[in-house]
């Protein structure tokens, strides 16, 4: 035996290791009879247990070991936010295969440079993304087999991939235990692709150890507030974020590790999980600023009552104008901030028991903040040089970040990690200021923001301020070229369809030069150019797209 500190000796305790297995284990245990709901394909519902959830990840481990998947083999995942899906979060890294986690968002011809890139021995494909997965699968070769989640004999599924398994029947002839091995904590769990708006998706990857440790800071910093955005033992938890959008921002094993009600809306649609929350009485969840403005605006939205509902918004900023119309509804609507190289949390907002007794404005200028930095993580904000910027809440300079969660880098792409390491702390590419108290403001990303005249103009806040109108739903800033000023801000927006009123572009201009005179904004910030579109594209995960926005209007801008 040898010693590890003076006058004591290592035992078994020793090689305890921090794996994903070890949080489903203590749910089963101890939660064994808490309900999982999910919704079927045809809209009704499937309810099952904590433990029979944790018997059926046991007999999909047994039949990926059966079918030859070894410790580092990859596998693939092409599915919606489904049971299955949650089954495969734990069943797949639990024998110490990767999964990879595949945007299906993603156009066939990225997903396929995805999946050529990672190599998967398997992809996991939901019966109604077989289309997709066939597309993929002409430009990808090495994958040895499909395994198709569907309730069908798999003898009645026309498709071309071969060779196909049934995921039902693998787990049907499967055995319900499974004996799990003692993985290395520092081994890889997950690997997921970044949305590709800055070139090619790069992979990102964590280990057993960072993603326990990102669950138990969760638990901490949602646990630690003394009501506002507080997560506990008897919410009811559903992702309203796509479960390939960083596994879900780790929420799933959160509310696994607290043993709460899990609801599962599979093919996400707002009138779906409008429905969901007033059946299941979901109290918890988190999305991008688009899905909550989708879950506000759907038919039949008034209708359901949404005041026990506590939301984490993050993906992009979180408008005033949002926070307003949400916190109306009696949603408990706060910010935090991270990205997919993060695991993804890096800070949250949570208002005290004083600021809670604020003025409804001041309120919502606290929840829009993406707050102070989780637990255990280091955050700076820095000029180009590196050296921190003044905490004077106006300074910008570069978010960069250390913590245990981070990712240790892009797979398969050496230069692109150095880069994204360099100094000894992740580059976010994220511009912010920070204040005394070391509350962080978002500027803008380094790619979206505008240089105008040797200022820098926020596109964020522009939009926030461009929001702030009546009669707009959505609105968007970039940059187009300018001879004299080198680049200008341009707005496009989208007009509610329910106003009644009359929104001109003049009188947007007008709205935006308002806030000069208020000393808010500088003069040269108002955008000569203002369009009214009938919509905006976005991203895989729901964010404005503002590199199409880029590309189409500089064009136009050169011709």
């Amino acid at each position: 035996m040898r010693e590890i500190i003076k006058g004591f000796q290592a035992t078994s305790q020793d090689d305890y290791q921090l794996n994903v297995t070890n949080i489903i284990k203590h749910a089963a245990r101890n939660y064994g009879g808490q309900e999982i709901a999910a919704r079927r394909p045809d809209g009704t519902m499937f309810r099952y247990t904590y433990r029979e959830a944790y018997e059926r990840m046991q007999r999909l481990a047994n039949a990926l070991k059966g079918l030859g998947a070894v410790v580092g083999d990859r596998i693939g995942v092409l599915a919606w936010n489904t049971r299955e899906t949650y089954e495969i979060f734990f069943g797949v890294p639990g024998t110490g295969s990767v999964m990879l986690l595949l945007n299906l968002r993603l156009l066939p011809q990225q997903l396929s440079w995805v999946v050529n890139h990672s190599s998967p021995r398997f992809i996991i494909v939901d019966e109604s993304l077989i289309p997709l997965a066939e597309e993929i699968a002409a430009e990808s070769q090495k994958v040895e087999g499909y395994i198709i989640i569907t309730d069908k004999d798999i003898r009645d599924i026309k498709t071309k991939l071969r060779p196909v398994y049934s995921y039902e029947a693998l787990l049907a002839g499967a055995a319900p235990q499974f004996n799990w091995p003692n993985l290395d904590e520092k081994s890889a769990y997950a690997a997921c692709y970044t949305t590709g708006t800055t070139g090619r998706p790069k992979g990102v990857y964590f280990s057993h150890r960072q993603l326990v440790l990102h669950t138990l800071a969760a638990l901490v910093e949602y646990g630690m507030t003394p009501s506002q955005g507080r997560f506990h033992r008897e919410d009811v938890y559903m992702p309203m974020t796509p479960m390939f959008h960083v596994h879900a921002w780790g929420c799933p094993y959160t509310a696994t590790l607290s043993g709460a009600k899990q609801v599962y809306p599979g093919r996400y649609a707002p009138d779906v999980l409008l429905k969901l929350i007033a059946q299941e009485g979901v109290t918890f969840t988190h999305c991008v600023p688009t899905i909550l403005q989708m879950l506000l605006t759907a038919p039949g939205s008034k209708d359901v009552d949404l005041s026990k509902l506590k939301m984490v918004v993050g993906g992009s900023a979180l408008p005033r104008s949002l926070a307003r119309a949400a916190l109306a509804r009696g949603i408990d609507v706060f910010a935090g901030y991270g990205q997919s190289e993060s695991c993804p949390m890096l800070t949250a907002i949570h208002l005290t028991t004083k600021q809670l007794s604020e003025e409804p404005e001041r309120q919502v200028e606290h929840r829009t903040n993406p707050g102070l930095p989780a637990p255990l993580v280091d955050l700076r904000v820095v000029d180009a040089d590196m050296e921190d910027v003044p905490r004077d809440g106006k300074t910008p300079g570069e978010i960069i970040a250390r913590g245990p969660w981070l990712t240790m880098g892009y797979l398969n792409n050496a230069e692109a990690s150095e880069q994204l390491w360099a100094g000894g702390y992740l580059h976010t590419g994220d511009v912010a200021t920070w204040d005394a108290n070391g509350f962080i403001h978002i500027v803008d990303r380094l790619k979206d923001i505008i240089k105008s005249g040797g200022e820098w103009i926020s596109s964020i806040d522009l939009e926030d301020i461009i929001l702030e109108k009546k009669g707009i739903l959505r609105a968007a800033v970039i940059g187009v070229r300018d001879a004299k000023w080198g680049e200008r801000p341009m707005a496009l927006v989208v007009l509610d369809p329910e106003f009644t009123g009359k929104v001109e572009e003049d009188a947007i201009r007008d709205h935006v030069r308002s806030y000069v005179d208020k000393g808010i904004i500088a003069k040269l910030a108002v955008p000569e150019r203002i369009m009214i579109v009938k919509e905006l594209p976005l991203t895989t995960v729901g964010k404005i797209d503002k590199k199409v926005l880029r590309e189409r209007y500089q064009r136009q801008e050169a011709a």
